[in-house]
């Protein structure tokens, strides 16, 4: 007679994958994208162009052609190499960075949702919050870099090619080279923080579309009327909750005294903008089907 004995009832546990991992992976997964690659080689390209066009405009000065325009800039940097870094990093908020801020939060979100990874996602054992936090970190690490790389080459390009060992301020001092790189550094941090606020609304509208043309197209539309807004004198009351009527105050980091009033007012404008993004794209992600 056999005995029948009941066999083990092996239960599967879903186990959590380690934040580490997933952070390492998403970063890994956004680096290697063509795109993403292009944008950063574009970003590594860019000042040494600008670099070159200013020492060519420098020259032509200094043979006694041009205009006033060519006069003027070649006035400012010749032998100001690390005035470029400013001028790069003021200029690339207006669109550049903004615009790569905001692709990145659409791939993150409204790209994954369009191809179905995201659906496989949100059935994985992994939080809904940790998933957002995930995205949101790969997007801030990938514009932290893109600055940095603007950063770092216009630095070296400008006192390759333009010359320099300190920086000629908007009130007509020149600082020394150490603390001309601090203000440039400041200035890195002040453009990162804004461009994450942009990134952060741009991956709110991201949680809630599956199309990643409309989280940039909404995005640098949203960038284009602040400014328009931001330059209408009839609108000065409306003009303390845009984002983009606070950038002009990050170039104060070339004067000195340095005023820190404006400084302070874009920092505290990118953080509620911060907030509202973040607190938007997780209540979407939250209730979103998957």
């Amino acid at each position: 007679m056999t005995i029948a004995v009941d066999a083990p009832i092996v239960t599967e546990q879903r186990t959590k994958a380690p934040v580490g991992r997933l952070l390492r992976a998403e970063l890994r997964f956004m680096i290697r994208r063509p795109r993403t690659l292009v944008a950063l080689a574009v970003l590594a390209v860019a000042p040494i162009i600008a670099a070159i066009a200013m020492s060519v405009a420098t020259s032509t000065a200094a043979n006694g052609n041009g205009g006033p325009a060519v006069q003027s800039i070649a006035s400012l940097v010749a032998g100001n190499g690390l005035i470029l870094p400013v001028f790069l990093l003021l200029l690339s908020l207006a669109m550049l960075l903004p615009m790569l801020g905001a692709m990145w939060s659409a791939d993150a979100l409204a790209g994954e949702s369009q191809t179905g990874a995201l659906r496989g996602l949100l059935l994985a054992p992994v939080g809904r919050v940790r998933l957002l936090a995930v995205k949101a970190f790969g997007v801030a690490v990938l514009s932290l870099i893109a600055v940095l790389i603007v950063t770092v080459v216009s630095v070296l390009a400008g006192l390759a090619i333009l010359g320099g060992d300190g920086m000629l301020t908007m009130s007509g001092n020149v600082l020394l080279f150490g603390e001309s790189l601090g203000r440039i550094a400041l200035l890195a941090a002040l453009v990162t923080v804004q461009v994450w606020a942009v990134a952060a609304v741009a991956l709110a509208i991201s949680a809630a579309t599956e199309h990643p043309l409309v989280v940039l197209a909404s995005t640098l539309g949203g960038i284009i009327v602040f400014t328009i807004l931001g330059n209408i004198p009839a609108l000065d009351w409306l003009h303390p909750v845009l984002l983009t009527d606070a950038w002009e105050s990050l170039g104060d980091v070339i004067r000195d005294p340095m005023p820190t009033d404006g400084i302070v007012n874009a920092v505290l404008r990118a953080v509620c903008y911060l907030v509202i993004g973040y607190s938007i794209a997780l209540a979407r992600i939250s209730t979103k089907d998957g």
